[in-house]
């Protein structure tokens, strides 16, 4: 059976329910997750089998895309306690959230009403750690770019930080470095890795032997190691 142009949804016994959505532009199947549900965007004429197919070749990967998704209740015992990085919530006596902010620390001063389970209100506190989280990335990050960047003779052309949940950074053919703010949840040795990965792609834009030669020269020989260390970080929190 053949799909017609228009939006279906199929429930997975596992992952719950895919919105499938047909697109004329689509030359393959694209899975993304939105609002803690699985969209799938299809070619015009794939058929309900080949969706089923694909999800079940994907299935491990989708399993980690909706886990990923599952966010922690933040509430008083909620911490982020990461070197570059604190964030911690707290009683007040006013009536109005204060957000206070020295260096590496963020406090959330809350109302003494506060209601954690309101899902809006878990959403806005999401929001409120994440422009904390950006705004600590914007002080650390490109500064140590920069001093990364002159230690070892290599150049950029720019750098901006992100909220990207698929990637720590990028870098294109025109040496321009994206750094997602997540890298502020790292360890101070990982956070370096991936700086120094990125500037390598200013010289070599792939994955090649000389890229990893490269890489392994910065960071004393254990480019590889760090690769697999990293692997145990969400770019997420």
């Amino acid at each position: 059976m053949k799909m017609t142009v228009t939006d279906y949804t199929y429930d997975d016994p596992e992952l719950g329910r895919f919105h499938i959505r047909v697109s004329f532009r689509a030359r393959r199947l694209t899975f993304r997750v939105k609002g803690r549900e699985l969209w799938v965007t299809i070619p015009a004429g794939a058929s309900v089998s080949e969706v089923k197919r694909a999800i079940d070749s994907l299935r491990p990967r989708l399993r980690h895309l909706m886990s990923a998704q599952v966010r922690p209740l933040m509430n008083l015992d909620y911490r982020i306690d990461a070197p570059c990085f604190h964030f911690s919530l707290t009683w007040g006596t006013a009536s109005r959230f204060l957000l206070r902010r020295e260096g590496e620390e963020a406090q959330l001063v809350c109302p003494p009403d506060t209601d954690f389970t309101d899902a809006k209100l878990q959403d806005w506190l999401h929001r409120v750690v994440s422009e904390a989280m950006r705004s600590r990335a914007k002080e650390v990050l490109p500064l140590r770019l920069e001093m990364l960047a002159r230690a070892h003779g290599l150049t950029y052309h720019s750098v901006k930080i992100n909220a990207s949940t698929g990637r720590w950074g990028s870098c294109s053919a025109r040496g321009d470095i994206n750094l997602s703010f997540h890298l502020m949840l790292l360890p101070l040795h990982l956070i370096d890795y991936v700086l120094l990965h990125e500037l390598s792609h200013t010289r070599e834009m792939n994955h090649g032997p000389r890229f990893w030669d490269l890489l392994d020269r910065m960071t004393g020989g254990k480019a590889h190691a760090l690769r697999e260390e990293l692997k145990a970080y969400r770019c997420s929190f």
